[in-house]
């Protein structure tokens, strides 16, 4: 598990300008610049020239850019979420599948792309998850947290008894909401924007 995952937000009518066989190039090579304002270790960074104004980058807190803390995240949700209310259930299911969960059926290759955005995956830099959705689905996935996010905290004890693994990227329910946290403000702020989400393995 040595991916990396860089989580964008992005004017989708740009991007949508872009012909479709350049757009992996084109995020991959607009996510990063050379000069130290690109750099934080949590929240937002703004690109300042106009040729990057039509995205923003999220740097989820405590990760250093690592996929594992997501990984386990969708793992410890795996564990719990039996012992979750069908409201929080039902609400988590649709979100993180739409992120970064595979989906409660064990074998499912889940597929967190919407359809017509790349071509093919063939113009990745490097293997590794692979996130794309545009507004619409943005909007639903924002939906799906506003539900979760006032009963999640039911699932606190419940969480120490079923998922807390010490010594883990995630390992108890402080993290595990930190993180959620920080995907629903990325969601939160794309949906804000009337754009969509991308995340790279970069």
């Amino acid at each position: 598990m040595g991916m990396d995952i860089t989580v964008l937000v992005v004017d989708w009518g740009h991007l949508m300008e872009v012909a479709p066989g350049d757009r992996l190039k084109v995020l991959q090579e607009s996510a990063y610049a050379d000069d130290e304002s690109d750099e934080v270790d949590a929240g937002w960074v703004w690109p300042a020239g106009p040729d990057r104004s039509w995205l923003g980058r999220y740097e989820f807190g405590g990760t250093l850019g690592s996929y594992k803390p997501h990984f386990w995240a969708a793992q410890a949700w795996e564990d719990v979420r039996a012992c979750a209310g069908t409201v929080l259930r039902t609400a988590l299911d649709d979100f993180l599948s739409g992120l970064i969960w595979s989906g409660p059926e064990a074998d499912r290759d889940a597929e967190h792309v919407d359809a017509g955005v790349f071509p093919s995956e063939d113009g990745l830099w490097r293997p590794g998850p692979l996130i794309a959705r545009g507004p619409q689905t943005v909007a639903c996935l924002n939906h799906c947290w506003q539900e979760a996010a006032s009963v999640l905290p039911q699932l606190r004890e419940r969480y120490a008894r079923s998922a807390a693994t010490p010594g883990r990227w995630i390992a108890d329910f402080d993290e595990f909401t930190e993180l959620m946290s920080g995907w629903a403000e990325a969601v939160g702020e794309a949906q804000r924007r009337r754009w969509g989400l991308i995340g790279l393995p970069i």
